[in-house]
């Protein structure tokens, strides 16, 4: 039977964190500065294998998608803009600041540069998570056009090529996820004692991931004569967003656990499609961008586990509650495979995994009922008189 749970009579006090908005401050705090090799992670059973290597990497300039893959980025020409960049990002104290200010970024190449430059700025100077507002909403180029789902048009009326239309939609999901890490980053960061600086150090990473993401759907779009915008898009994403911007535990779950995971889902099938229509760089670049959402679903995974714990909730029924609560739908079909890696549960998301579990159980239970019998009937045999 499908129920509504509210959280705010059972949980302490101390982490009424995943229920309200906190009055912000438009300052930075004065915690002491941390560097990403002295964040301490707690310790969680199940997760993906890959993770401490994933936080602990090099920082990643390979922001253009060369003849061989990602490389870093050519030499700019423009050595003006580009200082104009980093003055742009260089004032700012803390992270959660740097993150406001990517989201207050309306130009989309701007947004994804001043993340990058943000999130090596806070991992080489090792500057506090801070405590800032973030926008009502990110600022938004006048272009692509925001519409209904519905309204969006068909490969066949877009004007697009199916290859660069496929890649614009992916381009826009991109850009969002970098509006959706970094929101988390500054919306919650008055928390950051409640929910460790892992938390933020990792939110911040995936937001560099993104991107990275986009600056290659970017480069693939001009190189098949298409520029981001040149069709309409839709604010979905953002509006699932918004959804949870009370509830840390609900954000968790409805981004990384549910619209991320869905990319593992997709992305395969998107790169069957690329290649059939002969486009095998933008197959190569769609196959590495789902490769390493892997990784951004892993630590939803991580993240919702550790809330709930402090929560005293078993996740899998919080995680089917809060979708119930917030109208969040999953969808398939799935990619197992890859949900399984990132240590995404199939019995969170999927009821027929439930389902077949529970029918296994029963099964076994009603083998072993067949053999006591039937060991039993072979007793009473034995004692009774020839």
């Amino acid at each position: 039977m499908a129920y509504t749970i509210k959280f705010r009579p059972i949980i302490p006090s101390t982490l009424k964190f995943t229920l309200f908005s906190p009055p912000f401050q438009t300052i930075s705090t004065t915690k002491n500065t941390i560097s990403s090799s002295s964040i301490h992670y707690p310790e969680l059973p199940n997760q993906w294998t890959g993770l401490h290597n994933w936080r602990h990497s090099s920082l990643n300039h390979h922001r253009f998608w060369g003849p061989n893959g990602p490389d870093n980025v050519p030499q700019s020409s423009n050595l003006i803009q580009e200082s104009a960049l980093l003055d742009s990002i260089s004032s700012a104290s803390s992270l959660a600041e740097m993150g406001a200010a990517v989201l207050s970024t309306s130009d989309p190449l701007l947004k994804s540069k001043l993340t990058h430059l943000g999130y090596c700025r806070w991992r080489e100077e090792g500057l506090p998570v801070g405590n800032f507002e973030p926008p009502v909403r990110p600022a938004r180029p006048s272009k692509p056009q925001l519409v209904p789902p519905k309204e969006i048009p068909s490969p066949k009326h877009s004007g697009l090529s199916l290859n660069a239309y496929m890649l614009h939609n992916l381009a826009h999901v991109e850009l969002n996820a970098i509006d959706l890490a970094w929101d988390t980053v500054v919306r919650f960061s008055p928390y950051s004692d409640l929910l460790g600086d892992g938390f933020f150090a990792d939110f911040a990473h995936v937001a560099d991931d993104e991107s990275r993401h986009f600056a290659w759907c970017c480069q693939r779009l001009s190189e098949l004569g298409v520029s981001y915008g040149d069709m309409p898009a839709h604010n979905l994403l953002w509006r699932e967003c918004e959804k949870s911007s009370n509830n840390v535990a609900a954000r968790l779950a409805s981004i990384p656990l549910v619209q991320e995971a869905r990319g593992l889902d997709a992305g395969p099938r998107l790169v069957q499609k690329l290649i059939g229509f002969g486009d095998h760089r933008t197959s190569k670049i769609v196959a590495k961008i789902a490769d390493e959402e892997i990784a951004h679903v892993a630590v939803g995974v991580f993240w919702f586990v550790s809330v709930c714990e402090k929560m005293g909730r078993t996740p899998c029924t919080t995680f089917r509650d809060l979708l119930e609560e917030y109208n969040v739908v999953v969808k398939g079909p799935f990619n197992h495979l890859a949900r399984d890696e990132a240590g995404l549960p199939r019995e969170w998301y999927d009821p027929s995994s439930s389902v077949e579990d529970k029918q296994k159980k029963l099964s076994q239970v009603y083998d072993r009922l067949e053999c006591i019998i039937a060991m039993e009937k072979e007793n009473s045999s034995l004692d009774s008189p020839h």
